[in-house]
């Protein structure tokens, strides 16, 4: 079992190894061998297939150092998305400066006058 997989939790019963027969370079041995791997991670449905190598064993390597890539990868995208969320939190949650606090109100009080101008002359008083 790949290091790797294993430190990120996965264990043998997580795989579902498939094989089947590669294309390509390699002549009679890809022809007439399943030496094409697919790895299939299941509890997130991520699949791996690899068909580089003209050994088998050597492909089964490289599907799980790339099924490896794809986990960290996906781990690394989730913690990036909950830190983002948890600092967009902190944001809006911050009390605004107090020069903000200032200019909202001047916008508030300019805007009024602009809407007060619309008015007809008889409509406020």
């Amino acid at each position: 079992m790949n290091d790797r997989l294993h430190r990120l939790g996965v264990s043998e019963r997580d795989l579902d190894e498939r094989f089947a027969r590669s294309g390509g370079h390699g002549g009679q041995n890809v022809n007439k061998v399943s030496t094409c791997v697919l790895l299939t991670h299941l509890p997130t449905g991520l699949t791996v297939r690899v068909e580089t190598e003209r050994t088998q064993a050597r492909n089964r390597e490289i599907a799980r150092d790339r099924l490896a890539d794809r986990l960290e990868a996906r781990e690394r995208d989730r913690r990036a998305a909950a830190k983002h969320a948890a600092e967009l939190t902190k944001r809006q949650k911050r009390r605004p400066s107090a020069g903000a606090r200032r200019r909202n109100v001047e916008r508030k009080r300019r805007r009024g006058e602009v809407k007060a101008n619309r008015r007809r002359r008889g409509d406020h008083e």
